[in-house]
């Protein structure tokens, strides 16, 4: 059973963030993990997530907002179904990052921590994502996708407008 009664988290959730603050010698070292869970299972985090994950770690929901708003990975307002994050950090960057992030941008029809119309697409400029060797990468949701160029990073965007039409 859950340590919160009214949780709005599945149950699946609301026990791993049981079993997680045991893990840590503080309970508000699980406070990040907690939050990047949370924003896949709700898809950003809403003020209820930050009221929660404040409640079960006996924590201020200040504490909660200042982590938050530290890290880029973590939205605070629903991404498109499929987000598109564009590495533009050095090896990127030298290998045409900023054009495949304009591409993208003129493609989308949207900018940075923008969501298309339709709710599909989001696209966020990100720092790094350890693809450097494979430069300019992208990662859609969990899915990587390297030695990108405007027309193999149009394929890519099709192959999720695809999924979509199934």
């Amino acid at each position: 059973m859950s340590a919160i009664a009214n949780t709005i988290f599945s149950p699946e959730l609301a026990a791993r963030f049981d079993k997680l603050v045991t893990i840590y010698p503080l309970k508000r070292s699980a406070l990040v993990p907690m939050l990047l869970y949370a924003q896949d299972e709700v898809g950003y985090v809403s003020d209820a997530v930050v009221a929660e994950i404040a409640q079960r770690l006996d924590l201020l929901e200040l504490d909660v907002r200042n982590v938050l708003s530290y890290y880029s990975m973590l939205r605070t307002k629903p991404a498109g179904k499929y987000n598109v994050q564009v590495c533009t950090n050095i090896s990127c960057m030298l290998r045409g990052g900023f054009e495949l992030l304009d591409h993208c941008k003129h493609t989308l029809g949207i900018g940075h921590k923008e969501t298309t119309e339709d709710g599909l697409f989001s696209l966020e400029e990100v720092e790094c994502i350890g693809a450097c060797c494979w430069a300019p990468a992208a990662q859609v949701n969990y899915d990587f996708h390297d030695e990108l160029t405007p027309a193999k990073m149009d394929a890519v965007l099709d192959t999720y407008r695809a999924r979509e039409k199934k």
